[in-house]
């Protein structure tokens, strides 16, 4: 979808990107050390309950918000699914994976045609995909409904 005011020259009326994610967790100094350690974030800021994390050019990509160890996890109703962090090349996808292997977290790893991902939920159950565009290397350009099983560590 694209903003038609953005094709005569005047300024676009609807949002463009995604600012940042916003988690609730139990643990603050676990969750930290998972999106650092799984993720490669670095804290640019911390207040209280709250750290906030980036990957560089913004003043942070990830928020992680402490709610205590009674809280309950995520359920199956009406919610966020997953939220989803797009990797470079095939070498950065399958060193997710061995860090998330390390740290003996299960990993669904879906090839979708489109993309490859990685899906895994963090130290809350938070859902979370790291993918790997391949449009372009396979010249598709649409999902057509393609879940299949791939091997992560037989990335080029």
């Amino acid at each position: 979808m694209t903003d038609e005011s953005a094709t005569d020259g005047t300024e676009p009326t609807h949002p463009h990107a995604v600012g940042h994610v916003h988690l609730k967790v139990r643990d603050l100094e676990r969750a930290l050390a998972f999106y650092r350690d799984v993720l490669g974030l670095d804290v640019t800021e911390r207040e209280g309950r709250y750290v906030f994390l980036s990957w560089g050019e913004r003043h942070h990509d990830v928020a992680l918000q402490e709610v205590g160890g009674g809280a309950d996890g995520p359920g199956l109703g009406v919610g966020l699914y997953h939220v989803a962090f797009e990797v470079a090349a095939p070498s950065a996808l399958a060193s997710v994976y061995e860090r998330l292997r390390e740290r003996e977290v299960q990993v669904s790893p879906v090839d979708h045609g489109i993309s490859k991902a990685l899906y895994f939920s963090d130290p809350d159950g938070n859902g979370i995909e790291v993918y790997l565009d391949t449009r372009e290397s396979r010249g598709e350009t649409a999902w057509q409904g393609r879940n299949e099983r791939f091997d992560p560590t037989d990335l080029a």
